[in-house]
């Protein structure tokens, strides 16, 4: 076995390994505050373009460069629920002034804010996916 590492350093793209050794999928987001050092848990993917599944950090065990391995089996985990994305907020920055206030409307009429955790949409899976393939 690898040294383990901090949750900090995990990065899309890692494998996801269930208890009893099956890939159960890569990892497509770490959820949590680095700035509180509060680890919530993983949005995995288990297909390309698949809704990820939700881990919770009480879930995941040792972690190694590369690898996640989780503290459940394959058939615990294919009964994971799919990933929610947090509610996000809005904050207009008083110094970008008119220009700044027009990009910001743009924003968010392309890309509204979520009052309540939602599903991921196609069209961020698709993100998703580019950014586990290349790594980032």
């Amino acid at each position: 076995m690898a040294d383990p590492v901090s949750w900090y350093l995990i990065r899309p793209g890692w494998k996801v390994v269930a208890a009893d050794g099956a890939e159960f999928g890569s990892v497509d987001e770490v959820a949590g505050d680095e700035n509180a050092d509060i680890f919530d848990g993983l949005a995995v993917a288990t297909g390309t373009f698949a809704k990820p599944r939700y881990v919770p950090a009480e879930q995941v065990g040792a972690i190694e460069e590369g690898v996640v391995h989780l503290t459940v089996d394959s058939a615990e985990a294919a009964r994971l629920g799919e990933y929610l994305e947090p509610a996000t907020s809005a904050e207009i920055d008083p110094a970008g002034g008119r220009a700044g206030a027009a990009v910001h409307k743009v924003e968010s009429l392309l890309d509204p804010p979520q009052t309540h955790a939602h599903p991921m949409n196609v069209w961020r899976r698709i993100a998703f996916a580019v950014r586990r393939a290349l790594g980032r």
